[in-house]
C-alpha cells in the first residue's frame, strides 16, 4: 500500500471544432510536464467551487470562452490512485457539446494545439490517458461512466465502476 498522499479534485474538458478535431494542451507545467492533455485544472476548494464551474472557468481561462452550463456534458468521473506515486486524482470529465473555435495560442500553462482524434495515437499523453480514458471517452462519449484507476504498483489497474447502462462489459 503506497504512503498516504493529497487527494486532488479536477476537470478535464473535450473541446471539439467543426472538423471533429479535439482542443490540446501541450504542457508547460507540472503535472505532466511536455505532454498534451484537454484543458482544465484543479477545483478551487478553498471556495467551495463546484466540478462545473471549475470546466466553466477552466475553458474561459484557457480558451477564452463562455460556455453555457447546459453545454456542458458529464462524460465521465476518473479517480486515480496514487499517479506517479505522488497523488490521488478525482477528475470530472466535460465535454462542451457543440463544436468551438478556437485559435492556437500559447499561454502560462502551455500551448492549445488542434488535433486530429487518431493523432492522440501517436502524440506524448500521460499513460493513464493513453491506456484507459482515451478509450473510455471514445466508447461512452455522450453518456456516463465511472472508473477507477490503481498506479500504485507496477502495472496500472483499471475497473469500471459505473458503465452506462447500455453498455457491455468493458476490459479496462
Amino acid at each position: 500500500m503506497p504512503a498516504e498522499l493529497p487527494y486532488k479534485i479536477a476537470v478535464l474538458c473535450y473541446l471539439f471544432d467543426t472538423s471533429g478535431r479535439i482542443l490540446l494542451l501541450h504542457r508547460r507545467k507540472q503535472p505532466n510536464q511536455d505532454l498534451y492533455s484537454p484543458i482544465g485544472g484543479k477545483l478551487e476548494q478553498t471556495l467551495g467551487e463546484s466540478p462545473a464551474a471549475c470546466a466553466r472557468r477552466e475553458i474561459a481561462e484557457e480558451a477564452g470562452l463562455e460556455i453555457d452550463p447546459r453545454n456542458l456534458h458529464l462524460t465521465g468521473v476518473v479517480s486515480e490512485r496514487a499517479y506517479q506515486n505522488q497523488t490521488h486524482w478525482l477528475m470530472f470529465l466535460y465535454e462542451v457539446t457543440h463544436p468551438v473555435n478556437v485559435a492556437h495560442g500559447t499561454f502560462s500553462e502551455g500551448t492549445l494545439e488542434w488535433h486530429q482524434p487518431e493523432a492522440l495515437a501517436h502524440l506524448p499523453i500521460p499513460q493513464t490517458d493513453q491506456r484507459i480514458i482515451w478509450p473510455l471517452f471514445w466508447r461512452y462519449r455522450g453518456r456516463f461512466f465511472a472508473a477507477h484507476i490503481d498506479c500504485s504498483g507496477p502495472q496500472m489497474a483499471c475497473r469500471i465502476e459505473q458503465p452506462p447502462t447500455d453498455a457491455g462489459p468493458w476490459p479496462c
